[in-house]
């Protein structure tokens, strides 16, 4: 991918003061509801009659419901199932462009974490803030949808519609969709004893988010969009038998959800936490309000 230079607002007739993060009150996946919180809430959908796996011509079709990355179901034509997945985050950086393919590859995140490299389809969810002018809203959303396209294309899938709508926060997401043959997925339940936990990443983007807003800089340079779609190909080339992408639960609480979904009785223990130079060193200068150090800060996939 080509160097883009950093987004200027003067150069779209914007404020120089004009910052996307402004309207928000809470950062990426730093709006999660708590882990605890929301298990309560989910718990009727968990009481659903058709949560259990199917059989195709003798072969199980696994289905996959309520609490993880995404949900697995078996279609009615047989041997097939639809993966899919819908997420959305509040602006963490003031590029639009690139928030637009952060946002993205967030959604995507889910489908390469169930070792998905094709993506069938996408749709985009869009929140324009109220509080925007005109010329703001018809200089700057158009900046996001692309760079959530270009990101859906260069991801070899498409956005094919969506839903937009007026809210007091700018909303960034979408769904993604696939039809899968059973060996195009990998189930996150089938850990042993022996397996190596594998980070394909440092810990600590959200830290960077607020140092950089706090500072007022530009944090383009340090972000990374990344896809993750080589990782989810490698799980088929190593075989993995589980995986997750670490976003608003943290990495100890995506690991307890793992855990808790796995088949054998397995735990999973985490030795070290490999985090962004200098990040550890933050977080702990403000009290490890973050998190950080205790595996539950925040997330962002796709950073």
């Amino acid at each position: 991918m080509s160097v883009r230079e950093s987004f200027n607002p003067e150069s779209y007739e914007l404020d120089e003061s004009f910052r996307l993060t402004r309207f928000t009150e809470l950062k990426g996946t730093g709006c999660k509801v708590p882990q605890d919180v929301l298990q309560k809430l989910l718990e009727s959908l968990q009481e659903n009659h058709f949560q259990e796996d199917e059989q195709f011509l003798g072969a199980v079709m696994p289905r996959l419901g309520i609490g993880m990355d995404t949900c697995v179901i078996p279609l009615r034509h047989g041997g097939l199932s639809l993966v899919q997945t819908t997420d959305y985050i509040y602006p963490i950086v003031d590029d639009p462009y690139m928030m637009g393919r952060i946002a993205c590859a967030n959604v995507l995140s889910d489908l390469y974490a169930m070792g998905v490299t094709e993506c069938d389809n996408m749709l985009m969810l869009l929140g324009i803030s109220n509080k925007m002018t005109d010329r703001e809203r018809d200089k700057v959303m158009p900046l996001i949808i692309q760079g959530f396209k270009d990101a859906a294309e260069e991801a070899g899938t498409s956005v094919t519609g969506g839903q937009t709508v007026l809210n007091p926060w700018i909303v960034l997401g979408g769904v993604a969709t696939t039809v899968c043959q059973p060996n195009e997925f990998i189930m996150p339940d089938n850990a042993v004893p022996g397996d190596v936990l594998v980070l394909t990443k440092p810990l600590g983007t959200q830290v960077a988010v607020a140092v950089h807003q706090w500072l007022d800089i530009n944090l383009n340079a340090i972000v990374e969009q990344n896809l993750h779609l080589i990782s989810a190909g490698l799980m088929h080339t190593f075989n993995a038998h589980a995986a997750t992408d670490i976003t608003g639960f943290g990495i100890l609480g995506h690991a307890q959800n793992l855990a808790k979904q796995q088949r054998n009785e397995v735990s999973f223990v985490i030795h070290n936490l490999p985090v962004l130079a200098k990040m550890a060193a933050v977080s702990k200068a403000c009290g490890n309000m973050f998190g950080l150090m205790h595996g539950t800060c925040p997330e962002t996939s796709g950073r």
